[in-house]
């Protein structure tokens, strides 16, 4: 696990860097934005940031960008400290903020507006978006991009003390309009936002942009290597020129690496669009267990081993891909397997009696809690004359090649005993109330007579005399195709004047049977379990119990199902 196929051209560069001299050791960072719970598709980035620095013995930064007061909240920053702990890291180097650094950012943008690198724009948002250009065409210059650099810096301080209203002055890079690279033309340095800072209070009203202080926090802070996806490929320039105008007052000079980001089929990879399903009430909340983000993947039963382990599997390239939701699947299915004890648990319940069994008479079972790994050891279960089976388990009227039970047919009963149906009671409407069995009372399970050869198979079952009622809460995928989600890019999350409006109506496309909610019966061991607990409900799929639980009634989330095959992982 975490081997990232042993090598990734990454860890190649760095070794090279390493071995030329370029830096003495490696450091890192991890840079999210407190503006949402980080869901599956942040992993990959954060699981290379910290892995590298592991690797190369080196450290760590979590540094959180929040240069956008207006959707930033402590919840969140508490929340993506708990994920990162939970996928078992920690920042090594350092816990900081952007906003450490606002005070030299600010420096920074006074000394370049004296040097003539940066001026003060009166362009509108949408006159600025007009002026930038197309990707076949070049940009023109605003009026006010050479205005003196004096009165620049007169408008620019009084930005910062509040003269101006929002949307009227921008602080812009001086860079090239012509640029084939439209993000080099003339980006935006700074916006005047009246929003107090939940960390700086009111004593900024001008707040960076993400391109010009995520370099000068790297190098600040000694960042050797910046790892980012390659959304930020066409970023990298500017980066560069960032740190390269700066450097008379920044001690060091990191390096950009971009990879392909993580999609996902039938995932929601947006923020944006995630906070959407929240505040639209299409979700319970940031952790719905059918949401991607780790505190729901959390709460549905997912494993930060498994996460690992799955983010190591598809492995680094620069090549995009998407990944198939079974893959993940896969990987905590094969994580559960090796942990989760057993147990039985029917989600759709009908009654089966044993009519040749003694009235009031029981028997106690000793079942095991894994089948591979006894040192888990064993419970009790109790078996008499009336049970309850999975409905999907009797057929009246057996369709080819059914081998469950239906009238005639011979199954056993897990750990217990062969049973043959006999039979079924109605109510008026024609639905089937109970199941008539016959036992063989020599199969008992362990005896020579449990070794008799019969069609059915083998089903789980409740004893009805102790049995516990539970909810179970089934989840399918949250979008109904197969295609990826358009994920924006991170930067457009900053409130950028060129931010991109989504791309389509990603509502028209949740799967409304996203969410299937059970009342069945399971066995009493699940009742004192805590919260979070996984099991393996035996024919069912995996089951973790959630915190929505009462001593009344447990509620079980599905975690993923037995079935572990799937076609294809990766569509290129």
């Amino acid at each position: 696990m975490d081997d990232l196929n042993r090598t990734n051209f990454i860890w190649d560069a760095i070794g090279k860097d390493l071995a030329e001299g370029v830096y003495t050791e490696v450091h890192t960072r991890f840079p999210p934005e407190p503006n949402g719970y980080m869901h599956i598709g942040h992993c990959k980035a954060l699981i290379m940031d910290f892995l590298t620095a592991e690797k190369f013995g080196g450290k760590c930064n979590l540094r959180f960008d929040d240069t956008n007061p207006a959707k930033e909240d402590m919840e969140f920053v508490r929340n993506i400290e708990k994920d990162i702990r939970w996928l078992g890291f920690d920042w090594t180097g350092g816990l900081f903020y952007a906003s450490d650094y606002y005070d030299k950012c600010y420096e920074i943008a006074e000394d370049w507006i004296l040097r003539g690198l940066a001026y003060v724009d009166e362009l509108s948002k949408e006159e600025m978006r007009a002026y930038r250009g197309t990707l076949t065409e070049p940009g023109k210059n605003s009026p006010w991009r050479d205005r003196p650099a004096e009165e620049s810096l007169d408008l620019f301080r009084r930005m910062r003390a509040g003269e101006f209203a929002e949307g009227t002055k921008t602080l812009r890079m001086k860079i090239d309009m012509a640029s084939p690279n439209i993000v080099m033309r003339d980006p935006a340095m700074y916006r005047i936002l009246y929003k107090e800072h939940w960390r700086t209070g009111n004593k900024w009203c001008i707040y960076p942009m993400y391109d010009f202080s995520h370099p000068i926090g790297d190098a600040l802070e000694g960042i050797t290597h910046s790892l980012c996806s390659l959304e930020y490929e066409i970023h990298r320039p500017l980066y560069d020129w960032v740190v390269e105008h700066a450097k008379n007052m920044l001690p060091g000079h990191p390096r950009q690496i971009e990879f392909a980001r993580l999609n996902m089929t039938r995932t929601v990879m947006s923020k944006r669009y995630l906070r959407q399903l929240v505040e639209g009430g299409y979700v319970s909340g940031w952790d719905d267990p059918r949401m991607p983000t780790l505190s729901a993947l959390r709460r549905r039963g997912y494993t930060g081993t498994a996460i690992r382990e799955f983010v190591s599997r598809i492995g680094m390239s620069k090549a995009d891909s998407v990944v198939d939701l079974a893959l993940l699947e896969s990987c905590v299915r094969d994580d559960l397997g090796e942990t989760s004890p057993r147990a039985m648990a029917v989600l759709r319940p009908v009654k089966v009696i044993l009519t040749n069994w003694p009235e009031g008479e029981t028997k106690t079972i000793e079942m095991e809690n894994h089948p591979d790994r006894p040192e888990m050891g064993t419970h009790t279960v109790t078996f008499g004359r009336e049970l309850w089976i999975d409905s999907e388990d009797f057929m009246e009227v057996p369709v080819k090649k059914y081998q469950r039970m239906f009238p005639g047919n011979e199954v056993r009963l897990k750990g217990a005993y062969i049973v043959k149906c006999e039979g079924c009671e109605k109510d008026a409407e024609g639905h089937v109330t109970a199941i008539l069995c016959t036992v063989d009372f020599d199969s008992a399970s362990g005896t020579p007579g449990a070794d008799r050869k019969i069609k059915g198979k083998t089903l789980h079952w409740v004893s009805a005399a102790d049995a516990v009622p539970f909810e179970a809460r089934l989840y399918e995928p949250l979008l109904v195709d197969e295609e990826a989600d358009d994920a924006e890019e991170e930067a457009a999350e900053e409130g950028e004047e060129n931010a991109a409006p989504a791309k389509k109506d990603f509502i028209s496309r949740l799967n409304p049977d996203s969410k299937t909610v059970l009342r069945g019966y399971a066995e009493p061991c699940v009742r004192d379990a805590a919260v979070g607990a996984t099991f393996q409900f035996l024919r069912t799929g995996y089951f973790c119990k959630d915190p929505d639980s009462t001593d009344e009634l447990p509620v079980f989330n599905r975690t993923v199902g037995l079935r572990d095959t799937f076609a294809k992982q990766v569509k290129a």
